[in-house]
């Protein structure tokens, strides 16, 4: 327990309580890294609280859950891993909860032949299919898919030049990739490359350099409460055009920061996010109402979409686990990699965060079905459009 911090003890508690109940012989061991405190904690957060409303048991195994906050530190999330891996002997590894964080534990995941489900956004992770990457799943929709996605309505509306700021690290220059190839294809012209560290208080210079490009709209690549202060800071010099945001920013926390100078941000977005604005006949809601039901059950608040990344990373375990465990008992390397191979097999499994088809070359496994283009309306988070 040295190494484990006090969030842990607050959030996890009942992982804890499993560890001493369950015998040895019957778990199926989950190893946990996520940001929660630190510049990602917006994302960390919740997804440490999530921890508690995890299944107890799937396939007929007990689950124990270890859950460790990395301090939004990729030198302490590579620390974390081998602690689970080694140590608590953790048949899966899921973490973390941004790029940065997460790209030292594709090498830890090849090397110990452990699956990696991240939480993280960047297409990076899971692209190019390598012999590393091949162990490392991804939750949430690549950036390209929701930057092609957003790219369309911008091109839609009839923008012909997009001013651009994002946070400096690979969540947003992911999504520059994606823009600076696909704008052109558009007919749109990027007028800036911006950057932030998502640790800093002013972006006043890049954005007087934004407006001063002249853009008939703006985006801005972050992710929870940091993606505020460029859109305050746009508007507060007194940008009016359209400003887009991205699947980051699909926080309570991000309208109640932002306040009015969010107003009319529209961004692609998951369905977990607009599920009440979606048809009662439609699949995505299921997944939405179960997740919420049990978060709701161990806390007197609503989750987001964050913690719903980490409930959809065991609905795949879950999903998994039958056929895995055909092929080796949890707690061997039989069985880790068979549970390596049977999430490669997932198909048509509808998750908070969009319709997953997993295969030998797609660890991400959506496609633009699982794209929702959404709009802060009224202080909400709306359905703008139905794919």
């Amino acid at each position: 327990m040295t190494t484990t911090c006090s969030t842990i003890l607050a959030a996890a508690a009942a992982a804890f309580t499993l560890v001493a109940a369950a015998p040895a012989d019957a778990q199926i061991r989950v190893g946990i890294t996520v940001s929660a405190s630190g510049p990602g904690a917006a994302l960390g957060q919740p997804q440490m609280r999530t921890v508690k409303a995890l299944p107890k048991e799937i396939a007929g195994q007990q689950v124990t859950y270890v859950a460790l906050d990395d301090e939004s530190d990729p030198t302490k999330s590579a620390q974390n891993a081998r602690k689970l891996i080694t140590e608590d002997k953790v048949d899966v590894l899921i973490g973390s909860s941004l790029t940065p964080t997460t790209l030292p534990l594709i090498d830890i995941a090849a090397e110990t032949r452990t699956p990696l489900l991240t939480l993280a956004a960047a297409a990076a992770l899971v692209q190019p299919m390598d012999d590393k990457r091949k162990w490392v799943y991804k939750v949430v929709p690549n950036d390209d898919l929701m930057g092609r996605a957003i790219l369309g309505y911008i091109a839609g509306t009839g923008v012909k030049k997009l001013g651009y700021i994002g946070v400096s690290d690979g969540y947003g220059e992911g999504y520059y990739k994606v823009l600076s190839q696909e704008a052109p294809k558009r007919g749109i012209t990027l007028t800036t490359h911006e950057v932030y560290a998502r640790s800093d208080s002013s972006v006043t210079g890049q954005v007087l350099k934004v407006i001063a490009s002249k853009p008939e709209a703006v985006f801005v690549a972050s992710a929870g409460t940091p993606a505020v202060l460029p859109q305050k800071a746009l508007r507060e010099r007194g940008y009016k055009g359209p400003i887009f945001q991205t699947h980051g920013v699909a926080t309570e926390e991000f309208i109640k920061l932002g306040g009015k100078d969010v107003e009319g941000a529209v961004f692609a977005g998951e369905a977990f996010t607009i599920a009440d604005d979606l048809p009662a006949s439609s699949p995505f809601r299921k997944p939405t109402q179960e997740y919420v039901k049990a978060y709701e059950t161990v806390h007197a608040q609503k989750p987001n979409i964050f913690g719903a990344h980490l409930w959809d990373t065991m609905e795949l375990v879950a999903n998994a686990a039958p056929d895995a465990l055909k092929h080796g008992k949890p707690g061997t390397a039989e069985f880790r990699s068979a549970l390596r191979d049977a999430l490669e097999r997932t198909r048509n499994v509808y998750l908070n965060n969009g319709l997953s088809n997993m295969s030998p070359t797609d660890h991400n496994g959506y496609d633009e079905r699982s794209a929702f283009l959404i709009r802060v309306d009224g202080g909400k988070f709306r359905l703008l459009e139905r794919k």
